[in-house]
């Protein structure tokens, strides 16, 4: 069972961290006054007196056209915030669980499982797999490739010619807490739904509601063709005991 008074989460003013205080309210979720990634030495006082068995990093800078435009915050909050973290969660044997992106993937065929190539498809992705490189180097840490939006699709169009694996936040909110329960897992793992597009998932959300289609050639900027992953992993972990028994 879960000690939610054990559990702390970065980024809790995010849409991610309002979904997770609506699931486990009695975890830890400072501000970035209380719990500075980039300030190693007061994150390390808030630990000591926290005394947290599990850290949920959600926290980063994560819009990819501010990136664009001011990559060494991203440097410093998403990869050398994110070493900071990992190497005091070392320190004091703290379990740590890393949310990163289905964007660290080149996004030119889909399908990706942990172990595929990672190229990232911009500056924003490129500081995510920053901050992945330094939880691979710590035993218990466990990195998290998703793609989640808001619970209510928050455009008027969507992609019909980009695939995804994209779901709500409070679904991925909920796998991640089953993940938080499975104190032995470490490596990659992959969270997400079936391949669809972004219309599709869009659609699925609240049939509904009206959103018209809207295809890559008709924006101004890059758009990755398929960043679909294969969650694979997830679903064997997790699925109903009379399935995992099935021949």
């Amino acid at each position: 069972m879960l000690e939610q008074e054990r559990i702390l989460v970065t980024g809790g003013s995010g849409l991610l961290g309002g979904e997770l205080r609506r699931l486990l309210p009695g975890a830890l979720y400072p501000d970035s006054s209380e719990f500075d990634v980039c300030d190693r030495a007061g994150m390390s006082r808030f630990l000591a007196a926290a005394d947290p068995r599990v850290v949920l990093h959600g926290a980063a800078f994560t819009s990819p056209p501010a990136v664009e435009k001011d990559p060494t915050r991203a440097i410093d909050v998403n990869v050398i915030g994110t070493a900071n973290l990992v190497v005091l969660c070392a320190e004091r044997g703290i379990r740590l669980i890393y949310v990163s992106t289905d964007y660290v993937f080149r996004g030119d065929r889909g399908g990706y499982a942990e172990d595929s190539p990672v190229y990232p498809v911009n500056r924003y992705a490129w500081s995510k797999l920053g901050g992945e490189c330094a939880a691979r180097l710590y035993d218990r840490a466990l990195i998290v490739r998703t793609s989640f939006g808001p619970n209510v699709f928050p455009y008027p169009k969507a992609f019909v010619d980009q695939w995804t694996s994209r779901e709500s936040v409070r679904t991925i909110a909920g796998k991640l807490i089953a993940l938080l329960e499975r104190e032995e897992l470490n490596g990659v793992i992959h969270l997400g739904g079936p391949r669809r597009s972004v219309y599709e998932y869009a659609r699925s959300l609240d049939p509904a509601q009206q959103v018209d289609r809207l295809s890559r050639s008709e924006v101004d900027f890059p758009v990755p063709r398929d960043t679909s992953l294969d969650c694979g992993k997830y679903d064997g972990l997790f699925a109903p005991a009379k399935e995992r028994a099935r021949p």
